[in-house]
């Protein structure tokens, strides 16, 4: 059976990859008939009404889901086809009470002709009341306009299509997770829609191990769970985890929503120093790593250890001690990349996921690409874009050994990358190109060579 599935207009690249990995979490055949990045409307075809359920007791970004009575171009062609694909459902709703609403995208309607295109469909031989309150059926029509229809003054749709309302989506959560209403928060922390979103594109769901290596706060961890993973987590700083007090901490935030039992363990570490055994066992890597804008990017240890290997042997000593801080040194934000990567090969389960967010520049030239291990497989990309620069949510999937190519994994391993720098600026290109406003190199040339004075 088709079904059409009303999104929001809103994170467009992220839509169809969240509902096909929701069905993939609910082993659904899910095939995609029609579907615009730019309409806000999507024609999928679907084993079953409990599967329309299942992509919505999960899905964020979708408004509804609507069994799909017919398409057209105008409403002459929509007749036709609603008659020709749905006369055999009639019977089945000809005593339950109903009502007919419009959705228009982009568009407008008078109240006069809203209730015209609503008479439009009494060839139903619907006889059970009408009522706009507690229907027992509802029908969508959906309108879907041009840009700037109104303004343009344009008389009709691009496409219509009809619907009935099979269910609503889990927009909720985005307000019962809203950081405005959680107790902890940071500056960095991920607002509660996209990290609903990691989590459904990650695969998270009950039985699965889930980590984030930068958890901060616990933005990632908390959504992982509410969708039934075990969440674990660690963080450079200490102080991000334990909080001020019991209540403002990462494991307050998790009693604030109930989800203490699906808490795993939390601990201080960095991604180059993990306690975290080389086993396979994470089912999925959630994380959005620093992007080293406000400070340069750190990892612990020292930058010289000859020099100051003094420091070293007194960390082994030491590191119990409630007062002591780790030494750090800079750490380059490409190789930062590439140690996600690895990190991620050694110690999820064939095919499980890698999702984590990454800056780069929208000027091609500027642009950082998207980084490859032989044992990853790109699953998709999502990309939030701002002004001059976009972050994107990179999801990749471990492939089982047997997939690896054994020759290009012999050469990723054997290329040797160095931090190449030593300022914060050298380390990150990223932060290098903020910094210049995302301006050309000759442009940031011209302008020291303009500041110099005579």
């Amino acid at each position: 059976m088709e079904y059409l599935i009303r999104f929001s207009q809103s994170h467009e690249t992220f839509r169809l990859p969240e509902t096909k990995a929701i069905a993939e979490v609910g082993g659904i055949d899910m095939k995609v008939i029609y579907y615009n990045p730019e309409s806000p409307y999507c024609v999928v075809r679907l084993p079953s009404e409990e599967a329309a359920h299942f992509l919505m007791s999960r899905s964020i970004l979708a408004q509804s889901i609507h069994e799909h009575w017919g398409t057209g171009e105008n409403y002459e062609v929509l007749h036709e086809e609603v008659k020709r694909k749905t006369s055999h459902l009639w019977p089945k709703y000809k005593n339950s009470s109903f009502k007919f609403s419009l959705d228009l995208y982009q568009g407008t309607r008078p109240n006069k002709r809203r209730v015209e295109l609503i008479n439009s469909f009494s060839y139903m031989p619907f006889e059970g009341e009408i009522n706009l309150r507690t229907a027992d059926e509802h029908f969508v029509i959906f309108e879907q306009w041009d840009f700037q229809a109104v303004t343009r003054n344009l008389p009709d749709p691009l496409k219509i299509h009809l619907g009935r309302v099979v269910g609503a989506s889990q927009r909720k959560l985005i307000h019962t997770f809203d950081l405005k209403k959680r107790d902890y928060i940071s500056t960095t922390s991920m607002d509660s829609e996209l990290a609903l979103v990691t989590a459904n594109i990650a695969l998270a769901g009950p039985g699965k191990l889930f980590y984030d290596p930068f958890v901060g706060t616990g933005s990632f961890p908390i959504a992982c769970a509410h969708f039934g993973a075990l969440a674990w987590g660690s963080d450079i700083d200490g102080r991000s985890i334990r909080g001020d007090g019991a209540k403002k901490s990462l494991k307050g935030n998790f009693q604030q929503y109930g989800l203490s039992h699906l808490m795993g363990e939390v601990f201080v570490s960095d991604l180059t120093n993990s306690p975290f055994r080389k086993k396979r066992i994470l089912d999925g890597i959630v994380c959005d790593p620093p992007y080293g804008v406000r400070e340069g990017l750190k990892v612990l240890g020292v930058r010289d250890v000859e020099k100051y290997d003094y420091v070293i042997e007194k960390g082994k000593v030491m590191y119990k001690d409630e007062d002591f801080v780790p030494p750090k040194k800079p750490y380059s934000f490409v190789v930062m990349l590439d140690d996600i990567l690895q990190f991620a090969t050694d110690r999820l389960v064939d095919n499980g996921r890698l999702s984590f967010w990454m800056p780069t520049a929208n000027d091609a030239d500027q642009e950082i690409g998207v980084p490859t291990h032989p044992c990853l497989e790109v699953v998709v990309v999502c990309v939030q874009v701002f002004d001059k620069w976009s972050r994107r949510l990179i999801t990749y999937r471990r492939r089982p050994d047997s997939e690896v190519d054994a020759a290009a994994l012999e050469r990723w391993q054997q290329r040797t990358e160095t931090n190449g720098g030593v300022t914060a600026d050298e380390l990150n290109p990223f932060r290098r190109h903020y910094f210049n406003a995302f301006r050309t190199q000759a442009a940031v040339d011209g302008a020291t060579l303009e500041a110099v004075p005579n």
